[in-house]
């Protein structure tokens, strides 16, 4: 399960009628860009994206951290755990544990960058090698630094109906920075989380805990406590097109196979999902579910994802897995249904929106993007504001880092 991404316990027991996007707002975009406004915004229109599908080169590990059970972090694989497969209709109970062997991160302590950060100061030879063409104006040789979850959000822009977005992006030595900014309907939102809700997320935790183990040999222990402050996250470089990319995402296990090829294929994201049992049941997770869970592993090169379906009191009655890499083809038949290329290609595009907006090197800049459904992308500009992210300890220690290599 994702960090930054515990919405999808939410909407399970009714998904709400999605609203279908209305082609007027469409041309009214069209009529503000050729009038030559000078604050730009970027459609999210599904059908100017509908093009080839863009360049996306195979992602490549370039390194992993652990947060513990305090969320202290370490440089190395501590919390990697190893992929137990379990029967095919387990029946394993998700309540169990919640009331007295639960440790709940809290969530309303906003980390923004700051652990891909610190493994970047403890690693950045890991990136350099990575590109040997990476010229001396950009001392990391990439375009962006952000969260896998981040770049999962600005994929499914272009069908997300319910839930806006707020990014914000400072360019420091070159390279962009983007880091979510809350926005005040995700507050309300976590602030009134029903206890309903609450339990749910711990659902999927706890599914994760009935089929995994902390070693290559060992077996799953549901007898203990899940803290969902502890994490493994891999690390990887790619490009998109012309973006070349670097960012970070929580991995929940790794297949045990020592023949298994290396990370990012060797890893499995784990789900849970309510039982499917009509066909209306069967369309809303193909089009609103699958979407997520195709988005969130094929950014990092997560090939499997393995799903935990549950009745309503918790119980997982049947287990399925899905190739990332297929999940399209499932979908194909599904009137009017999300496409992959129109979620690259807006997040080409978004991507270079950003690169043409935040032009000013400065750390202590941000430029703040924001995204409504049913509106363009828009942005405004902040100095020395609560929207600031990249910390002192950062800047400072890649200055000093810099002038000694010159």
């Amino acid at each position: 399960m994702d960090q930054h991404d515990h919405r999808d316990q939410q909407q399970e027991e009714s998904v709400s009628k999605r609203s279908s996007d209305s082609s007027s707002d469409y041309n009214t975009q069209k009529r503000h860009r050729a009038s030559g406004e000078q604050h730009q915004t970027l459609s999210t229109h599904r059908q100017r994206y509908e093009r080839n599908f863009p360049l996306y080169k195979q992602p490549v590990e370039v390194g992993f951290f652990s947060l513990d059970s305090k969320r202290n972090f370490f440089n190395d694989q501590r919390q990697l755990r190893y992929y137990v497969q379990p029967k095919k209709s387990p029946e394993f109970n998700l309540r169990d544990g919640y009331t007295n062997r639960f440790i709940k991160r809290d969530d309303g302590v906003k980390e923004k960058l700051d652990h891909i950060l610190k493994w970047i100061l403890e690693n950045r030879d890991q990136i350099q090698i990575r590109d040997s063409q990476s010229s001396s104006s950009c001392p990391l040789g990439v375009d962006f630094v952000t969260w896998r979850g981040h770049l999962t959000k600005v994929l499914t822009t272009p069908y997300e109906t319910q839930e806006g977005w707020m990014l914000a992006a400072s360019r420091f030595g070159g390279t962009i920075y983007i880091s979510e900014v809350e926005t005040e309907a995700a507050r309300v939102n976590r602030e009134n989380r029903s206890e309903r809700h609450e339990e749910m997320m711990y659902w999927g935790y706890k599914f994760e805990q009935y089929t995994c183990a902390d070693d290559v040999d060992g077996a799953p222990d549901p007898g203990g406590v899940v803290n969902t402050n502890e994490a493994f996250c891999t690390v990887v470089q790619t490009r998109l097109a012309d973006h070349k990319l670097l960012f970070s995402g929580e991995v929940d296990c790794r297949i045990k196979d020592s023949d298994a090829p290396p990370a990012p294929a060797c890893y499995v994201e784990l789900k849970t999902s309510a039982e499917i049992c009509t066909p209306k049941q069967r369309s809303n997770f193909h089009r609103y579910k699958l979407l997520k869970w195709w988005a969130q592993s094929f950014l990092p090169g997560v090939p499997q994802i393995v799903a935990g379906f549950r009745d309503h009191d918790g119980i997982v009655v049947s287990v399925e897995a899905f190739q990332t890499s297929k999940i399209s083809q499932l979908i194909k038949n599904e009137y009017n249904c999300w496409k992959p290329t129109v979620c690259m290609n807006f997040c080409n595009d978004f991507l270079s929106f950003v690169k043409s907006v935040v032009q000013e090197d400065d750390p202590r800049l941000v430029y703040l993007f924001r995204w409504d459904p049913h509106r363009d992308v828009t942005y405004t500009v902040h100095r020395d504001s609560q929207y600031t992210f990249i910390p002192e300890w950062y800047v400072q220690d890649t200055r000093s880092h810099h002038s000694s290599q010159h």
